[in-house]
């Protein structure tokens, strides 16, 4: 099989990486050359930690070359038979390439846009093959996390979903499907909602980042691996006994519509964490590698227990 990846920016180039890992024939698109030059260094990196965590075939490493072809020609498309566009998260620029897609592929191609948060329904409006459209969102490191969402927005045919979960459980994922176009999908939903009381504990002066975060680590970090909220509520007391214990809690949740101050506040400074060393936390270079790395050998230990306790379902 033969896929394009359009966009080889932090996920793009990711992205890559878990399809060539998988044996596929891989068409990587970018305007710019230095994309292309960081997406060859990562592909090497994480194809070596494929060999290393994932029982890979060593020649892989010299092998994949072959499969990859790095272009700045929309016409390149051509003979792919599917699609991931993975640009920058804007409308405007997603509809842009989306043009050029449905010049170049064929019109039972599917197209899946990697976002977090844009209307899946409303990409595809104006499209015109739109029932070809879905949502894909994907998590780095993209060849060694299991997450994959699946976004049904309200054209998107049930053929084009399901050749986009037979898609995923070929890139070694454990799909997501939503039956549902709604902001901010399953994983990012949740996760807003834990950093907005996260947020709302540091302002209230209840404790400051690094005892917040040392909470969540303790306590969600123990469970979140092996099982999901529902899951854990049944391990410990059942529906019942958190029917109890929310009552009291809930109504002192903080619900705010707008961004925290202290969000807004670093996002005027630019703060982008580890990319450029300013966030909750302050980073030198070193500091910033050693987190990066921390995280990676953290995914694939995490990724061999998921495959001791849920094998993947295969095709």
């Amino acid at each position: 099989m033969t896929v394009a990846v359009v966009g080889l920016g932090f996920l793009g180039r990711g992205i890559a990486t878990c399809l060539l890992g998988q044996g596929m024939r891989v068409v990587g698109y970018s305007r710019r050359r230095q994309s292309h030059e960081q997406a060859h260094r990562h592909m090497q990196q994480g194809l070596s930690e494929l060999v290393e965590h994932a029982g890979a075939d060593p020649s892989l490493l010299t092998l994949w070359q072959e499969r990859y072809q790095s272009t700045n020609r929309w016409d390149d498309l051509e003979p792919c038979q599917f699609v991931i566009e993975s640009v920058a998260e804007d409308e405007t620029v997603k509809q842009a390439v989306f043009t050029e897609l449905e010049r170049v592929v064929g019109n039972d191609v599917p197209i899946a846009s990697n976002t977090s948060a844009i209307s899946i329904s409303q990409l595809q409006q104006s499209r015109e093959n739109p029932g070809r459209f879905l949502g894909m969102h994907w998590a780095e490191p993209a060849h060694a996390t299991r997450f994959l969402e699946l976004i049904r927005g309200a054209q998107t045919t049930q053929e084009t979903m399901l050749r986009a979960q037979s898609f995923a459980r070929c890139c070694g994922k454990e799909p997501s499907v939503l039956t549902k176009d709604i902001p901010g999908f399953i994983a990012n939903r949740l996760g807003y909602a834990m950093y907005r009381e996260a947020f709302a504990l540091l302002e209230a002066g209840v404790a400051d980042v690094e005892t917040i975060d040392r909470s969540f680590r303790n306590a969600c970090g123990l469970w979140a691996t092996m099982c999901g909220p529902f899951r854990w509520i049944d391990l410990t007391g059942g529906p019942a006994l958190y029917a109890k214990a929310m009552a009291g809690v809930l109504p002192t949740l903080c619900n705010d519509t707008e961004l925290p101050a202290s969000l807004r506040e670093f996002a005027n400074e630019d703060a982008r964490g580890i990319v450029n060393g300013h966030g909750f936390y302050d980073y030198t270079p070193e500091q910033a590698a050693a987190a990066e790395a921390l995280y990676r050998r953290h995914a694939w230990k995490v990724h061999q227990l998921m495959d001791e306790y849920f094998p993947l379902e295969k095709d």
